[in-house]
């Protein structure tokens, strides 16, 4: 069976995507340097050009060196990657992912008056809205 290309991130490519999130634009050696692993400024180099070749991060000359910079915000990669993995795994159900976190006690009660604070919360700015 063929493999198929896939958008998704490898965990490589995502921490140095969180190295540009956090520290913004920077060359190699500053993402390597950043890096909670010890890699090669090569390997490094190599992960930002198959980024940029991706679309994730774009890239400009400055003084004979790249900086790189995310060309697509934490959060919407991560809305992005979490309505995919919602599809693939629960079959679209977000009450799906809420269960399977409950029962494995991701959530405690503790995190759950948090949520439903927040919920409260984008309920009344839904509302706020729509009396606009």
């Amino acid at each position: 069976m063929p493999r198929q290309k896939s958008d998704q991130m490898t965990p490589l490519e995502l921490e140095i995507m969180q190295v540009l999130w956090e520290k913004g634009p920077a060359n190699v050696q500053t993402v390597q340097k950043e890096l909670k692993r010890e890699l090669a400024y090569t390997t490094v180099q190599t992960m930002l050009t198959v980024l940029h070749r991706k679309k994730r991060v774009k890239r400009v000359l400055k003084d004979k060196a790249y900086i790189y910079r995310a060309a697509v915000s934490r959060n919407k990669f991560t809305g992005q990657a979490l309505r995919e993995f919602v599809d693939r795994v629960f079959g679209g159900s977000a009450e799906g992912l809420v269960v399977s976190l409950l029962q494995e006690k991701h959530l405690t009660p503790e995190r759950l008056k948090a949520l439903h604070e927040v919920l409260d919360a984008e309920e009344a700015k839904g509302e706020a809205n729509d009396g606009r």
